[in-house]
């Protein structure tokens, strides 16, 4: 990955904004790298996630946003 060598030691660089910045500098190739990396995390937390087929939407939790 073709991640900044510097380090950063603002909270700016710290909110969702920056790291959406970043994340949308990475190529697509990469951005699908780390997709793998966190899917692999999660499963090795809590590896009975893929047997949750049947999950449903917790109201007020999470906001899907869709272009117009």
């Amino acid at each position: 990955m073709s991640q900044s060598k510097s380090i950063s030691h603002t909270f700016q660089d710290e909110t969702i904004e920056a790291k959406t910045r970043w994340f949308r500098s990475l190529p697509i190739s990469e951005r699908m790298d780390l997709m793998v990396e966190f899917i692999e995390l999660a499963l090795a937390v809590n590896p009975d996630l893929m047997e949750k087929k049947d999950a449903t939407p917790v109201k007020g939790r999470i906001q899907v946003i869709a272009k117009p």
